[in-house]
């Protein structure tokens, strides 16, 4: 699992790279004028962050072997998913239903976080 987590993490970073850019320079009139434009970024945002966990957690499974470290990267691709993506669809198409799906992917990244440190305090001296 800790390659396909390095894998992720790295495509997840490299795709809010190229979001946040095409976001900053192709819809930031279209994004600014619906007043979506911090909606879109807070996505890009935790997609970013959450993708550098991803890269963590598999540089931390090369070495340390706990069944809580891939729950936790559960948990991070899930709340990508689920919070960015609910986030960008929210933000290019005004449909504010997806604003519902936010919540559970907030509470994936909590998951995630959350088994992280379990697994970290049960495998790590």
């Amino acid at each position: 699992m800790a390659k396909i987590f390095l894998i992720l993490g790295s495509s997840f970073a490299g795709l809010a790279v190229a979001i946040g850019a095409f976001g900053a320079h192709a819809l930031k009139t279209a994004l600014e004028a619906t007043n979506r434009l911090e909606t879109f970024e807070t996505a890009v945002k935790y997609q970013f962050y959450h993708a550098l966990a991803l890269l963590f957690l598999g540089l931390l499974m090369t070495k340390f072997d706990h069944r809580m470290f891939t729950w936790s990267g559960y948990g991070f691709v899930a709340g990508i998913i689920l919070f960015s993506g609910s986030l960008y669809i929210l933000s290019l198409s005004g449909i504010t239903k997806w604003g519902a799906v936010t919540p559970l992917g907030g509470v994936a990244f909590l998951i995630g976080w959350i088994t992280l440190i379990i697994g970290i305090t049960k495998s790590v001296n």
